[in-house]
């Protein structure tokens, strides 16, 4: 009996190259099985971490730059940054390399694995990620622009020649193998795919300069933001980066930002990331880097922004929020109604079980006004801390107040001081506009402590036209009862009354009970001189009986000339758009890959959500690995040390997932084609869907989305067949030897695939060219765009359902 057991034959365990480590021939199948399916699906974590990893060394690499001068149309000199590589060429050799590095590696391993023999997971698994990325991804940036928007191909001649080519690829794949020579192909066959690579390159390249045509006028350059009549002034330097356009378009957000200086510097820095965000043109490595970190719990890319930051940015770019100067009469003479809230922060005891809001209405007094409230949370939770308020107040004409009143949940435990906000929208535009204090913050506290009193920032940088500096003193720690603190101005370069007004004596805030924020305005004098930095001091002092002074009890206010001025957003342009991509991307140290690696969200542990932590306790034993790759800026390399680490990683990861796959599809009874183009494929390519999703729904063009997966597809047959082939062919060749292909279910599959990416095409061009669609390749109207969707993904299903069929029941044989 153990000479029959010991002389059995693992057959399963013969397909692997490196697996099984052990004897297993005595295992439970069912086990077995599962175990080495659990063990594909970690290998597809571990490598989309990896390849994370060579992305980042692919977005260096290809983001370097140069700089040069050049004539402004003003006449004047500026020295500017170009990119090196064009990001057509980027998007087809290294990005394209990135996103398909593992299908087109399992190809050559494969073949080399198998002794130079072609083999059907490597070439099923390049067709099946083909039809995948163009049917099912296609279908979910339909459908994922939403609320009647749409995104168009913008690059629409570099798509139509990278669709030829992605068609050319799988026709001449079955020509190939069905008819020039049948189930054999030969080295002109091989050389002749492997060159079509450096074809496509170069074609694309011509059709993306317009060589051969005249450039179409009317949107932006999405190279350098600049729209076509501006950017043919440039036309020699069309690699321009896109922070010498987003300085220009952020610029007059900024100016419209610098109206509310009672704004801190950290709320400032979120909305010029935001409109920075608007203005960035990001590669596809951008995006794929931020599917794969969401995927395994890693840091993110994109920034988190609390939602009253949202508000108060779409408040400013609306012009909905009235710029803070004293003096100014938002009510114009009284012939508007102004409505806001009477302070932008109250506190309320948990005990008291009641928040109340007071909104105030002044101006023009005469009309009915409806405004509508509700709350958002903030560090306070809906119905655990508070019950959630939604509705809308209503001023007769001749009412001034309203009062808005916040059940709070007393829960009778110890909890930090929370806060929870409740925000205003105006139902009434005739006559009416919303004042400065649209959101109000309610924090819940637990002591009844009268409080410490603080300055809310230790400087402020003003213009010297502002015309007036708010300061802003915080209550914390408490709110119990009604108390004061005094203020005082000091020169120190500035003088009071030459370029600033305050009172000699200073002056005393009353805050009543529950109020946690007071301000103070110091009108600036603008003598319409040059002159340098000048700065002035406010310091707290003497506070109520009970009430203390907290950390900030002074503050500096500088007030520069306004060119001076200009030039520091200049600076803030700098920092929140030049290389944003690269900053947040790449980890300049190993250092910071180590902590990136070990910290659920990178170290952002407050942002970070319990999917998140599930999904770095699964991922951290390969994020630990794959931290000792050298970073992407190791020894000042431009990526290239880190692009070379991270292949050679991808190569044996990848070599462990053709083991995975072979020896779970033989355990189940499922061929190795059919593994490739369902499980492998799905494996492969679910961080490009996540990335193509939030590339429609952020970019201004579908082309990051949409509009490289045709281009990826090529390069997938052209190098991750081509090269394989050459290789084998060569090597058949020199011994006197045919290269074996057998057609079989590759040959069907292909010319499936082909006729459902034909339609799948011609669907999208139907989509751009009729209104019933939007006249877009994504989005548009509800139905149309479902239903497009939809029967994109049963192009998919039927693909499949041919394929399994074919291979499982010998139909269509």
């Amino acid at each position: 009996m153990i000479d029959a057991w010991c002389n059995t034959t693992d057959v399963c365990g013969e397909k692997g190259l490196f697996l099984p480590f052990t004897d297993e021939r005595g295992w439970n199948q069912s086990v077995r099985a599962a175990l080495y399916f659990a063990g594909l699906i970690w290998s597809f974590f571990a490598v989309a971490i990896i390849a994370d990893i060579f992305m980042c060394s692919i977005e260096v690499i290809t983001s370097r730059t140069s700089k040069i001068k050049i004539a402004t149309p003003e006449g004047k000199i500026e020295e500017v940054e170009i990119r090196i590589w064009n990001d057509t060429v980027a998007n087809l050799t290294l990005m394209a390399l990135g996103s398909s590095a593992p299908e087109i590696i399992l190809s050559i391993i494969e073949i080399v694995g198998n002794g130079f023999r072609s083999g059907e997971l490597g070439p099923s698994t390049i067709v099946g990620s083909a039809a995948f990325n163009l049917l099912v991804i296609s279908a979910v940036c339909v459908v994922s622009i939403d609320g009647g928007e749409i995104r168009r191909i913008r690059m629409i001649k570099v798509f139509g020649v990278t669709a030829s080519f992605s068609m050319f690829a799988y026709i001449w794949l079955y020509i190939v193998l069905q008819i020039i020579s049948p189930n054999v192909v030969d080295v002109w066959e091989a050389v002749f795919t492997f060159m079509c690579f450096p074809l496509l390159v170069v074609t694309a390249y011509i059709i993306d300069k317009d060589f051969c045509g005249v450039k179409d006028v009317g949107d932006e350059d999405p190279e350098t933001g600049l729209d076509d009549e501006a950017a043919t002034q440039f036309s020699a330097y069309s690699n321009l980066t896109s922070s010498q356009a987003a300085k220009k378009k952020v610029a007059d957000f900024m100016k419209e930002v610098g109206k509310h200086p009672d704004l801190d510097e950290e709320t400032i820095a979120k909305l010029i990331a935001m409109e920075a965000a608007q203005h960035e043109h990001h590669s596809r490595a951008w995006y794929r880097v931020n599917a794969t970190r969401g995927l395994t719990g890693g840091s993110k890319v994109q920034p988190i922004i609390d939602d009253h930051i949202k508000e108060l940015y779409h408040k400013i770019k609306n012009n909905e929020l009235a710029p803070i100067r004293p003096g100014t009469d938002l009510s114009k003479d009284k012939t508007l109604a102004v409505v806001e809230f009477v302070t932008a922060s109250v506190a309320v005891f948990e005990n008291e079980k009641k928040a109340r809001v007071e909104i105030e209405r002044y101006g023009l007094e005469s009309n009915q006004v409806h405004v509508k409230y509700e709350t958002v949370d903030g560090t306070a939770t809906a119905d655990e801390d508070y019950v959630p308020a939604k509705g809308t107040i209503v001023f007769e004409p001749g009412e001034t107040t309203k009062y808005i009143d916040i059940e709070i949940i007393d829960d009778y435990e110890w909890e930090p001081d929370e806060t929870f906000f409740v925000k205003l929208h105006l139902e009434t535009k005739e006559n009416t506009i919303i004042g400065r204090k649209t959101i109000c913050e309610v924090t819940i506290i637990n002591d009844d402590d009268p409080g410490k009193f603080e300055f809310a920032k230790n400087t402020h940088l003003v213009k010297e036209s502002i015309g007036s500096v708010i300061i802003t003193v915080n209550r914390v720690d408490g709110a119990d009862g009604k108390a004061e603190v005094r203020w005082k101005a000091r020169d120190i370069e500035a003088i009071n009354g030459s370029d600033y007004i305050a009172p000699e004596e200073g002056g005393t805030l009353v805050f009543e009970h529950g109020e946690r924020e007071k301000t103070i305005d110091i009108p600036i004098v603008d003598d319409q001189e040059y002159e340098k930095d000048e700065s002035f001091e406010l310091e707290l002092f003497e506070p109520s009986l009970g009430a203390h002074l907290g950390r900030l009890k002074k503050t500096v206010v500088t007030i520069v000339n306004d060119d001076d001025y200009n030039g520091v957003l200049d600076r803030v342009v700098a920092i929140t758009s030049i290389n944003i991509d690269r900053l947040r991307i790449g980890n300049t140290s190993y250092t910071d890959q180590f902590r990136d690696a070990l910290n659920v969200n990178g170290g952002d542990v407050e942002n970070a959500s319990l999917i998140d932590y599930v999904l770095h306790f699964i991922t951290i034993y390969f994020k630990t690995i794959f931290a000792f790759v050298p970073p992407p800026n190791f020894l000042n390399s431009g990526g290239w040390i880190c692009f070379v680490a991270a292949l050679m990683m991808i190569a044996i990861l990848t070599t462990f997932i053709s083991d995975l796959a072979s020896i779970f599809g033989c355990l189940v009874g499922i061929d190795d084609s059919i593994t490739a183009i369902t499980l492998v494929a799905l494996g492969t390519s679910l961080p490009d869907t996540f990335a193509s999703k939030t590339a429609a729904v952020n970019e201004k063009y579908a082309d990051n989305s949409i509009g490289n997966i045709t281009g990826s597809n090529s390069v997938n047959v052209f190098l991750g067949l081509g090269l394989p082939w050459l290789i084998a062919t060569i090597y058949w060749s020199a011994k006197g030897d045919t290269f074996s292909v057998p057609a079989g279910s590759l040959a069907f599959s292909v010319a499936v695939y082909t006729i459902c990416a034909i339609v799948c095409l011609s669907m999208l061009m139907v989509r751009r060219n009729m209104k019933l669609f939007g006249n877009a390749e994504l989005g548009g109207p509800k139905w149309p765009r479902i239903g497009s969707a939809i029967f994109m993904v049963s192009l998919w299903v039927l693909y499949i359902t041919l394929s399994i069929l074919q291979v499982s029941l010998g139909w269509f044989q």
